[in-house]
């Protein structure tokens, strides 16, 4: 009998060397992985060194499909090529990311010019946001100077220019913050005067990952330009043909913004103009350049609700339509010569145009990570074809998929990669295209569009609850309408515009009735069905279990999937077991929002700070993280009114209804009519689940009208200390300082506690050497936002703590903290537990 696997295959090949070339794609791939997945970088030697030995055994595998006949330990080696060469395919692509990571880093802001004030000249590298508080600039730096003496810089940084910046209550704008800045555009030359830092973001559980986005995009150090009285004033020095995409990009959509009634800042620009009508502005401006910062945050959540969110940004989808739309017109214009179609087959010559004008598009779009994944994408499948390959399509699959991981492989980190390969494998799996091909008619076409879109529903419903936790109800019947209505209607009409601007007015109107009938649909109860975010293995087997759903089988088989959908959909986090409480600090910057979670009942003490007037911490960093957790609040408590405490209260009460709101808030607060505020006061006490709560300040008299001089806001701040069944306790102090805590220490309040979350984010005014023997904490908890303006923590109030022995977290350092009074002694920090090589490291005080 001949061995099957020795049976020669295409090309006079084994049949086990057929399997080389996949096993080494999905070996890229699973390095790629691999690499995603270090704490920390090896020295560059160490990836050259697994470079070389990775190339070994694809050499030897390569040489032995290549002459099978020659000896016996060919045969052998054959046998395992696709093993050996999976093997050294992920080898060889770890180390190829190493090296790639190191290379970067070396480029990286030196820590010694953080904070200073340097002089750059630049190129604006990108099209500047302009939004209310200001502008954002990326710039392509040229020379920089630190007292006349040449340094050093990232070769691109980011910077705001601020003007009119909205700052907390009880912070003091700046002087360099007050002015307007000029009108900027893409490609000009600017002479400014930068402080800079490094990337540095908020690191909470399920957060976004600010710091992975910036090392996507390149950038290196972020900053702001400095135009105060005594800085240098920035200066125009020409405007340039470089970058001439972005200045186009610029133009065509401030042209768009402004046609349409709107001004690049959000405002409307036109005297009594359609406020419904400058919002859908910005969503024609986002399908024709990209700019997804033109969409109101309302919409966004809008389009979030109802699963149609893909389809308002350039996403694959628009490119690979635009790509086809291409290649038929080609491809009907080629057939008109016939001395081109015998120079160039039609086929192939629409085919390479299709894809250079879905670059092109890409390209104009801002070139972004999903433009760039689908453009490969399309361009691997082109390349296959043109060979006259004819692959199965899990080999089409894989092999684009190694070719976008090739390019970027952090790409595997971003949602968006999972959610349009999986898409696209689901369709392949399902052969809609048999489907396409075998139906007659509009009902026929119908029903196989209504196929696609039930495969691409089932399948990524579990992904999209594995990456959002959350799963829109209504997104089969919103996308059911909205993907042909956009791609085929509202799409081609506003890129149409750029030749012909009417179009954008067309494009406008043809938005209308599709943004209310996606407000109807939102307003449907359970219209959004928000879970608690499961472990990984139980996220990938739902993945599974959709795909069985999805997949052409007997329905007895698919319904295996369910026991693989059970545990996502019914996971529910571990919480402290009665009498015990845990506390986590989240990372919102230079502000304060710590939750506390007991058997049944959760207080969230502080909701972060206002950010802008379009974002805040409870927008960006507490709803996410409350519905990550499948918390429902029962209290939140404001410690005071000042911004950087109360800023995100609103965002967080729009998702909480359920939840009670108490805390020192005047009566004319706007908070106030949102929902009644109950005044918190000393004495007050109450206990769930058999732990105890008490407010120890302010006291009744404190904040009584009639006061000759009304006291300041952080001398009202509620201090709240919670106390377990076993004695473990945390003290929660707000904003105090020392006169309040002289006075809390004079009356022999209960301050006692194993964990304080550091008063007044370690301002030198608080934090005195009294309150601290009186509360002998083990643990203190700092948050305060990463080189802030303010220098908290103060290095004198550190010194007592240390004076002490007691451990000191700052969340800069840490990101968001985790405490459990089961173990009292131990804090987790989200920046340890989850390290990555990417991610910001704080450099030591001092240095």
């Amino acid at each position: 009998m001949t061995d099957p696997d020795r049976a020669p295959g295409p090309g006079g090949l084994p049949r086990a060397a057929a399997w080389l070339l996949p096993a080494l794609l999905l070996g890229l791939v699973v390095g790629a992985a691999l690499a995603l997945q270090q704490p920390w970088l090896w020295p560059p030697l160490v990836y050259w060194a697994l470079l070389c030995c990775a190339l070994v055994p694809a050499a030897c595998c390569a040489l032995a499909a290549a002459r099978p006949r020659t000896s016996r330990w060919a045969w052998a080696l054959v046998m395992a090529s696709p093993l050996l060469a999976g093997g050294s395919g992920a080898a060889a692509m770890f180390a190829v990311c190493g090296l790639r990571a190191s290379g970067y880093m070396e480029l990286a802001l030196a820590p010694a010019l953080e904070g200073r004030d340097i002089r750059v000249t630049g190129l604006v590298a990108a099209m500047p946001q302009t939004h209310a508080a200001g502008t954002r600039l990326r710039l392509a730096v040229e020379t920089a100077h630190l007292q006349g003496a040449p340094v050093r810089l990232p070769p691109l940084v980011e910077v705001a220019w601020y003007g009119g910046a909205l700052r907390g209550a009880d912070e003091a704008v700046d002087a360099d913050v007050q002015r307007r800045p000029p009108t900027v555009r893409a490609g000009e030359r600017w002479d400014l005067t930068l402080r800079l830092k490094a990337p540095h973001g908020l690191y909470n559980p399920h957060g976004f990952d600010y710091e992975l986005w910036l090392w996507e995009q390149g950038v290196q150090a972020t900053g702001y330009v400095r135009t105060g009285p005594r800085d240098e004033a920035p200066r125009r020095l020409a405007s340039t043909w470089c970058y001439p995409v972005e200045q186009l990009r610029q133009s065509v959509r401030d042209t768009i913004l402004e046609r349409l009634g709107r001004s690049a800042e959000g405002a409307e620009t036109a005297e009594g103009g359609d406020p419904g009508r400058a919002r859908i502005a910005g969503v024609v401006a986002a399908l024709v350049t990209g700019d997804q910062r033109a969409i109101d945050r309302a919409d966004w959540d809008l389009f979030r609700a109802t699963g149609v969110a893909h389809l308002m940004s350039i996403s694959g989808l628009h490119i690979t339509l635009f790509a086809w739309l291409a290649a038929l017109l080609v491809r009907m214009l080629w057939r008109r010569s016939a001395r081109l179609c015998l120079a160039v087959p039609a086929p192939s010559a629409a085919l390479v145009a299709g894809v250079a004008l879905a670059a092109a598009y890409a390209l104009f779009s801002g070139w972004g990570v999903p433009a760039q994944r689908t453009v490969i994408m399309l361009a691997s499948v082109a390349l296959l074809q043109l060979s006259g390959r004819r692959w199965p399509w899990p080999q089409v699959w894989l092999l684009a998929c190694a070719a976008v991981v090739l390019v970027d492989p952090w790409a595997l980190a971003q949602a968006g990669f999972w959610l349009s390969f999986v898409a696209v494998g689901m369709l392949f799996a399902t052969n809609p295209v048999a489907d396409r091909a075998s139906a007659s008619g509009a009902i026929g076409r119908f029903h196989a569009l209504l196929r696609e879109q039930w495969v691409v529903t089932l399948a990524l419903t579990p992904l999209g609850l594995l990456l959002f936790s959350q799963v829109p109800l209504l997104g089969f019947v919103a996308n059911l309408a909205a993907i042909p209505w956009v791609t085929l209607v509202v799409t081609p009409l506003a890129l149409g515009g750029a030749l012909w601007a009417p179009l954008w007015d067309l494009a406008a109107l043809s938005l209308q009735p599709l943004m209310a009938w996606l407000q109807w649909l939102a307003q449907w109860p359970w219209a959004v069905l928000f879970l608690p975010a499961a472990p990984l293995w139980a996220g990938s087997a739902a993945v599974l279990g959709g795909a069985l759903l999805a997949l052409r089988m007997p329905w007895r088989l698919r319904l295996l999937a369910l026991p693989l959908l059970w545990p996502a959909l019914c996971w529910q986090p571990a919480r402290p077991p009665p009498g015990q409480f845990d506390l986590l600090a989240a990372d919102v910057g230079q502000g304060g929002a710590v939750l506390v979670r007991t058997a049944n009942h959760t207080l969230l003490y502080d909701a972060g700070p206002r950010f802008s007037r379009e974002s805040d911490a409870g927008q960006r960093v507490l709803v996410p993280l409350l519905r990550a957790l499948g918390e429902r609040v029962d209290l939140l408590m404001l410690s005071h009114r000042d911004a950087d405490h109360s800023g995100g209260a609103a965002a967080v009460l729009a998702q909480q209804p359920q939840a009670a709101l108490s805390g020192s808030i005047e009566a004319g607060h706007a908070l106030q009519e949102l929902r009644p505020v109950q005044p918190c006061l000393a004495g007050q006490r109450w206990e769930w689940d058999g732990v105890r709560f008490e407010l120890l300040h302010p006291l009744p008299g404190d904040a009584a009208p009639g006061q000759r001089r009304a006291p300041r806001p952080n001398a009202l701040s509620c201090v709240l200390r919670i106390a377990a069944a076993g004695a473990p306790a945390a003290l929660l102090a707000g904003d105090i300082e020392a006169a309040q805590e002289q006075a809390l220490v004079a009356r022999g309040a209960a301050l006692q506690a194993d964990l304080l979350l550091v008063p007044h984010h370690g301002s030198k005014t608080s934090s005195s050497p009294a309150f601290l023997d009186a509360v002998r904490p083990r643990t203190a908890l700092v948050q305060a936002g990463y080189r802030n303006r303010f220098g908290h923590p103060a290095p004198e109030v550190l010194r007592r703590y240390q004076a002490r022995g007691v451990r000191v977290l700052e969340s800069a350092r840490c990101g968001a903290a985790s405490w459990s009074s089961t173990r009292p002694g131990v804090v987790a920090c989200a920046r340890d537990t989850g390290r990555r090589y990417w991610q910001h490291s704080v450099p030591p005080r001092g240095e």
